[in-house]
């Protein structure tokens, strides 16, 4: 049996599929979360047989208008689900029903999840089950999806319909004169006359309203913004998570884990190549990645509340009307906010923007915004060269945005378009998050975190151990700088000169960051692993390779130039051309190079009152950029 979840965006769709699912689908107070179906088996507890539930993005109506909306059509009328359940936000009534009075004309068994009904009790509203029921001829039964309330009986009467294989439809005709989608109207009009009972009057000013006038003000929503998010940062990297890396970094992975497995290998007398091979190359690199899983955890915990609560979609609001001056639009917020995950999720709800212009400008800027596989890199050099500065995570969200402003513009101008999008969103009522959502978030964050720890990254530690411990003929390299990875580092080394970056180890640990982003923190782990202090150590031997000018410049090359290769093809499959994807990463490789240029040639002379290293080919580069992005304003070229 398959039964089809379908509803509007923002109806809680997705939260009802974790919650008889499961699973961990992401979350967001606005449309596009969803942007492709997702099908899972009901839980044990619910399922008496083998019923599939597939989530469908959200949809306002059954004639598509978006992609998403095409989806959920194709499902419906294409594969026949037994049932379908209709999530309906019980707040937006009229709204919702809409889409309720096409999904009952399709001979599909159709019951109603009236959900956020907690919401309509607190502001002393109610609906008419048993009158919305016989109005609409079908099951309606009140949940409430992240408590888990009414989901047995909505599953059990959702069986029970699609057994019967038959539904009734509503008579809406002669409820309109000017077609049908006003007959529709006219008809849900008057149910919701019959069944909606209210308090309040309609002008009555909410206390969401209120907070409203505060947080998404034209003047103070970017500052309360930026004071929120730096509160996050603060607690989460000086704080408590700071704390919990700091103990994992320097006890359980800095002395417990190798003294216990350097005992117990010398006991058993395992080779001490293969001793160095499970110490310094997997744990060491793994360890020097998992030790900052704490301080990930705890952020995403808090960034979790912060969306539960309904605020996020107000920042997409705040961010609009900047947004606009670039040629973008709240759509685009939407995809860097989701990205701050993953960017792969973050690049795929870009395709919800209708705007070709606009849709393919997002998917370019989209990677700027910093991932959870970024934040070792930024939490490792925060650590060593900034210790106790809660500015520097900030800092690289601020940058982030300054990047997009700036990149959009160029952009703009090189592509010559406007944006045809406009930017609806319909803002949730503010509410006390729920923890129990906020720790499945970071515990599917942690999962994740640890599953790409234990494959990708253990292999690529594996890789990069025995090419920095072996020569090209293939004998144990006696010096680091003969090995093989020197020799590839090397080749690369001189293109970071006019960075400032002297040596192969930097060119290394960036060419492996291309893989995942987190193989830059157990690449120095594993290179720099002969030092008796730890790389994480304020004075441990990534200060030989570093000053922090040099280091924050080394951290914002790694964060805005190409993101991992997963991320890229998820940027190849949704530009669908080799030519944009081509353009993207030679854009985002040009951006974050010369940040860093920028940030070592202007820094070291103001810091340290000397030239930095590569000041001359420096100068050159910025030339050769400068000649670049003039000829491509003025040639430009509009997107076809």
């Amino acid at each position: 049996m398959k039964i089809g979840l379908a509803g509007n965006p923002n109806s809680g769709k997705t939260t009802l599929f974790n919650a008889i699912t499961g699973k961990t689908e992401y979350v967001g107070n606005w449309a596009g979360v969803t942007v492709d179906k997702k099908e899972a088996n009901l839980k044990r507890e619910y399922n008496k047989n083998k019923i599939t539930i597939v989530d469908l993005p959200g949809a306002y109506s059954i004639a598509p208008f978006t992609n998403e909306e095409a989806i959920a059509r194709d499902f419906v009328l294409g594969e026949k689900p037994d049932a379908i359940i209709n999530i309906i936000d019980a707040s937006n009534l009229e709204r919702s029903l809409f889409f309720t009075t096409q999904l009952l004309e399709l001979d599909i068994p159709v019951v109603i999840a009236l959900n956020k009904i907690d919401i309509l009790r607190k502001h002393g509203e109610s609906i008419d089950l048993e009158g919305l029921s016989k109005d609409l001829h079908c099951e309606v039964v009140s949940v409430v999806a992240n408590e888990g309330e009414g989901l047995k009986e909505l599953l059990s009467r959702s069986i029970d319909s699609a057994d019967k294989k038959t539904q009734a439809s509503p008579d809406f005709s002669g409820k309109g004169t000017e077609g049908e989608d006003q007959a529709r109207q006219a008809f849900v009009k008057e149910i919701i006359t019959g069944t909606f009972i209210t308090k309040r009057k309609a002008n009555e000013i909410t206390f969401s309203d209120k907070v409203d006038r505060i947080v998404a003000s034209p003047y103070l929503g970017l500052p309360i913004f930026a004071l929120i998010m730096w509160g996050v940062y603060s607690f989460s990297i000086n704080g408590l998570g700071g704390f919990l890396s700091g103990y994992v970094n320097d006890t359980l992975f800095g002395v417990v884990v190798p003294d216990f497995l350097n005992g117990f290998f010398e006991t058993i007398g395992v080779n001490t190549l293969l001793q160095s091979l499970i110490i310094d190359g997997a744990i060491g690199g793994v360890g020097a990645v998992i030790g900052f899983l704490p301080l990930i955890m705890v952020l995403f915990f808090c960034l979790a509340l912060l969306e539960d609560s309904g605020y996020m979609s107000r920042v997409a609001v705040v961010m609009d009307r900047y947004f606009k001056r670039i040629g973008l639009s709240g759509k685009s917020v939407i995809p860097m906010i989701v990205g701050t995950g993953c960017s792969i999720p973050g690049v795929m709800a870009a395709r919800t923007i209708e705007d070709d212009n606009e849709r393919i400008v997002t998917i370019m800027l989209t990677p700027f915004v910093p991932c959870s596989a970024k934040l070792p890199i930024i939490a490792l050099m925060a650590v060593v060269f900034f210790p106790g500065q809660s500015w520097v995570f900030p800092s690289m969200y601020l940058i982030a945005g300054v990047l997009i402003i700036i990149g959009g513009l160029l952009l703009k101008k090189i592509l010559k378009f406007e944006s045809t999008s406009t930017f609806i969103l319909e803002l949730p009522e503010y509410k006390i998050p729920s923890l129990k959502h906020a720790f499945r978030q970071m515990i599917k964050q942690a999962k994740s975190f640890i599953i790409k720890a234990s494959t990708i990254i253990l292999v690529m530690n594996t890789v990069v151990w025995f090419m920095q411990s072996y020569s090209w003929n293939f004998q144990l390299a006696t010096d680091q700088n003969t090995s093989i990875l020197a020799i590839v580092g090397g080749i690369i080394a001189p293109l970071l000169i006019p960075i400032g970056f002297a040596g192969w180890q930097m060119a290394a640990a960036i060419l492996t960051g291309f893989v995942a982003k987190e193989n830059v923190v157990a690449t120095f782990a594993i290179i720099l692993i002969s030092s008796d202090a730890a790389i994480h150590s304020m004075s441990g031997p990534l200060t030989e390779l570093f000053t922090p000018v040099t280091a924050f410049a080394f951290l914002v090359f790694n964060l805005f130039t190409p993101p991992c290769f997963a991320a890229i093809g998820a940027m190849n499959a949704e530009l669908g051309s080799k030519k944009w994807i081509v353009r993207a990463i030679l854009f985002q490789i040009g951006v974050g190079y010369t940040l860093a240029m920028l940030i070592t040639q202007i820094g070291t002379p103001l810091i340290y009152g000397h030239l930095a290293t590569g000041f001359i080919p420096a100068v050159v580069v910025a030339l050769f950029v400068a000649g670049i992005l003039y000829y491509l304003i003025k040639k430009g070229e509009r997107i076809s």
